[in-house]
C-alpha cells in the first residue's frame, strides 16, 4: 500500500480548502499590486502637474492666468482624490491579502499535520503486517480526518467573511474612484472585489494552450517581489512562488488547474490527468509545458523549482520562471534528468 497516497486521499477536502485559499491569495495579491501601481502613478502625476503649473504661472499674469490656475487646481484636486482613494483601496486589499495568506498557511499546516499522522498510522499497521491491523489503521485515519476538515472549513469561512467585508469597503470607495475613470475599472472588474473568476478559454489543442501559456508568461517578465526578498507576489500566497506563477499562467491559458504553491502538486495533478511525463521523456517537452527541478514530487526538498518551457533547442531548454532571483526571468538549462525529474503538459 502507498501509505502517503492513502493519507492524501483522506485529506482531499483539506487540500481542496487549501487550493481555494491559494486561488483567493492570487486574486488579492494581483489587485493589491495593481492598486499600488495606480496610486503611485497618480501621486507622481499630481506632483509633476503642480511643478509644471508653477513654472507656467511664474511667467504669466492676467485674467487668463487666473482661470488657468483655477482649472489646474481643480484637476489636481481630482487627481489627488483618485490617488488617495486608490491608496485606501490598496490598504483594504493588503489586509485581505494578509488574512488570506494566513488562512492558506494555517490550512497547509493542518494538511501536513493530518497527512503525517495518518501516514504513521498506516505505516505502523504495514509493519505489523496483518489485515486486522491495517483495517484498524484505515478506520483510525478516516475517523481522524473530519476534525481537521472541520478546522480547515472554519478557516475558509473566516477568510470568505473577510473578503465579503472588504468588498463592501471597496464598493464604498467607488464614487471616489469613478469620478475620473482612472482607477475604478481595476477595482470593480477584479475577482477580489466580489465579481467571479477570470474568464477561461477552451482551446481544442494542447499546443494552443501551450502557446497561450508562453505568451502570458512573457508578459510577466521582469515582475518582481514587492518588497524585494519578501516572497510577496501577484500570483499566489506569500511563499516561494515559482509554482504559483506557473499555474497562474496556465490558468490564463484556459487550463482548469488551481493555484498550486508546491511544485510537487503540479506533477501529481499531471499524473491524475494523464499529462505528466518522467525524466526519460524530457526531449518531448513542448512550449507551454512545465518542467520540474529535483528528484521527485515527494516534498519541497525533492521538488525544488518549476518553470514554463519557452523553447527547446537540442539539449537546451529555455524557460520562463517565477521566483528566479526574486523575479520572473528567462533562463536556459541543459535538458537533463539530473536537473529535471519530469514535466507536465497544460
Amino acid at each position: 500500500m502507498d501509505t502517503l497516497a492513502t493519507a492524501r486521499h483522506f485529506a482531499a477536502d483539506i487540500l481542496a480548502h487549501r487550493n481555494k485559499l491559494a486561488g483567493k491569495a492570487e486574486d488579492a495579491a494581483r489587485v493589491q499590486f495593481a492598486l499600488h501601481q495606480v496610486s503611485k502613478t497618480l501621486h507622481d502625476q499630481h506632483d509633476a502637474h503642480k511643478r509644471e503649473t508653477d513654472v507656467v504661472l511664474a511667467h504669466w499674469e492676467g485674467k487668463a492666468s487666473e482661470e488657468f490656475e483655477r482649472t489646474t487646481a481643480r484637476l489636481r484636486k481630482d487627481i489627488r482624490l483618485t490617488a488617495d482613494a486608490s491608496t485606501e483601496a490598496e490598504r483594504v486589499v493588503a489586509r485581505v491579502t494578509s488574512t488570506v495568506d494566513g488562512g492558506h498557511t494555517a490550512v497547509q499546516r493542518l494538511a501536513d499535520e493530518y497527512i503525517a499522522k495518518a501516514k504513521k498510522l498506516l505505516d505502523d499497521a504495514t509493519a505489523v503486517g496483518s489485515r486486522a491491523a491495517m483495517a484498524t489503521a484505515i478506520a483510525a485515519a478516516a475517523d481522524l480526518a473530519p476534525r481537521y476538515t472541520k478546522q480547515s472549513a472554519a478557516t475558509l469561512r473566516k477568510v470568505n467573511g473577510e473578503l465579503t467585508e472588504a468588498a463592501g469597503k471597496l464598493r464604498g470607495l467607488r464614487k471616489e474612484l469613478r469620478h475620473d475613470g482612472v482607477a475604478d475599472r481595476k477595482v470593480e472588474d477584479h475577482p477580489a472585489a466580489g465579481h467571479g473568476k477570470p474568464g477561461k478559454t477552451t482551446p481544442n489543442k494542447a499546443t494552443s494552450r501551450g502557446q497561450k501559456a508562453v505568451s502570458a508568461a512573457r508578459k510577466e517578465l521582469g515582475t518582481r517581489e514587492n518588497p524585494p526578498g519578501s516572497n510577496r507576489n501577484p500570483y499566489g500566497p506569500t511563499a516561494a512562488w515559482c509554482s504559483s506563477f506557473a499555474t497562474a499562467m496556465w490558468r490564463k491559458a484556459g487550463v482548469d488547474i488551481p493555484i498550486l504553491p508546491f511544485t510537487g502538486d503540479v506533477y501529481r495533478w499531471g499524473q491524475r490527468h494523464g499529462k505528466a511525463y518522467g525524466r526519460n521523456s524530457l526531449h518531448d517537452a513542448k512550449p507551454g509545458d512545465v518542467l520540474l527541478f529535483g528528484t521527485g514530487p515527494q516534498s519541497p526538498s525533492t521538488s525544488t523549482h518549476i518553470g514554463i518551457v519557452e523553447k527547446v533547442e537540442g539539449n537546451k531548454v529555455t524557460m520562463i520562471e517565477g521566483n528566479s532571483g526574486d523575479a520572473v526571468r528567462r533562463n536556459t538549462h541543459t535538458l537533463s534528468g539530473s536537473t529535471f525529474y519530469g514535466g507536465v503538459r497544460p
